[in-house]
């Protein structure tokens, strides 16, 4: 098996799907690994690194015409009209695996169907224990909950800690965490590492351990959520009377905090506004949103996508793809994701596409010139596919 990498060509997208270190894993199991001239310098892995560790350095053209599994960072669907224009390169031989936001880029999904190439989607990891050193979605939450934190403290004309100093009493920032997912709590914890009183909510009652162990307090809201979560542990979309109760009771709050970090994402679909125009008033001059569901519309009603704008004196952030600006931890989390699914669909040195398994299952998306994963399916307004009696 011929294994490629080639270079991320969405603008800002800086991480690469293999970094040296993995190399020699994948080498091991019989796999030859060509990488594209460039494809990790981005990130800070040289090419002379990934040689060194018995990679082979070509051109895209020859990554496309020799390699039969192709790891990226982002597959075509993900990857913007940069990421289409590899479409044509495709054939029946290959094999895909990297985001590809299938839920959502039909259009793409349906052109690498048409190609006759197989893809697979890390945002369909399905959320079991033998799967979680595979769960790309995670490792990447991590990183963006973490910067959030990191970006709201760089923007806030205030420190985040209490200091007792000659000059007085500087008392503690307060940071609300909307959300807390992977991403939330990540955020939780750096809040606290920082010195920031942090007050957290999330629709799933369950979670108010976890976050009460970060040290942050839970923010009990006298509603009740109907299937919370599904059977992957992901929040669940609610009605709009839900959103709008449960924005007429987390207004205070809101008005009370330096920062306000959301992260309320449902899969596939539109992100729930939860911080309205008038809540953005109510904040202190100064204070901080970063909205982490910017990329599906945004958490709070003044966000845009990739910009920050100012509202009623209050910075929004809406950044899309935190992760990609700290693209070297970022690509080493991402490659040992990648690299464990590979070496979990191989056989003998080969890949065995073997259906039975609920990884290998839950995540394939196109096969044999079809679109096979029943949600996509769905979204794309396809029958449901057709099943065998034993």
């Amino acid at each position: 098996m011929v294994v490629g990498v080639p270079r991320e060509t969405l603008p800002g997208e800086l991480r690469v799907a293999l970094v040296p270190a993995s190399v020699p894993a994948l080498v091991k199991a019989g796999a030859a690994v060509l990488v594209e001239a460039g494809a990790g310098v981005a990130a800070g892995f040289p090419d002379a690194d990934y040689a060194a560790r018995g990679a082979t350095i070509v051109s895209r053209d020859d990554v496309y015409a020799r390699a039969t599994l192709i790891l990226q960072v982002r597959t075509p669907g993900a990857g913007g009209v940069q990421g289409e224009a590899d479409v044509d390169r495709l054939g029946p031989q290959h094999v895909l695996i990297g985001f590809a936001d299938p839920l959502i880029a039909g259009q793409a999904t349906g052109a690498v169907a048409a190609r006759g190439a197989s893809l697979f989607a890390m945002e369909l990891i399905p959320r079991i224990t033998r799967a979680q050193s595979m769960d790309a979605l995670s490792s990447m939450a991590n990183i963006a909950g973490y910067k959030a934190v990191i970006l709201a403290a760089d923007t806030l004309p205030r420190l985040f800690p209490m200091m007792m100093t000659a000059a007085g009493t500087i008392t503690a920032a307060r940071v609300f965490v909307i959300g807390a997912g992977v991403a939330g709590l990540q955020a939780i914890a750096t809040a606290r590492r920082l010195g920031a009183r942090v007050e957290a909510y999330d629709v799933r009652p369950a979670v108010k351990e976890q976050i009460e162990s970060l040290g942050a307090k839970f923010i009990e809201l006298p509603l009740e959520a109907a299937a919370a979560e599904d059977k992957g542990g992901y929040a669940t979309a609610q009605d709009e009377s839900f959103y709008r109760r449960q924005r007429e009771t987390m207004a205070k709050v809101v008005a009370q905090s330096d920062v306000v970090i959301t992260t309320a994402a449902i899969p596939g679909k539109k992100s729930p506004v939860l911080v309205t125009a008038d809540m953005v008033a109510s904040m202190a001059p100064g204070s901080v949103i970063v909205d982490l569901a910017a990329e599906r519309g945004g958490n709070c009603e003044a966000t845009v996508a990739d910009q920050s704008v100012v509202v009623s004196g209050v910075t929004v952030h809406g950044p899309t793809n935190l992760a990609a600006t700290v693209p070297y931890h970022a690509s080493q989390m991402y490659a040992r994701n990648v690299t464990t699914l590979v070496t979990h669909l191989m056989k003998d040195g080969a890949l065995d596409i073997d259906t039975a398994d609920e990884i290998t299952r839950e995540t394939l998306v196109t096969r044999g010139g079809e679109v096979v994963h029943p949600r996509v399916r769905e979204v794309l307004g396809l029958p449901a596919p057709a099943t065998t009696s034993a």
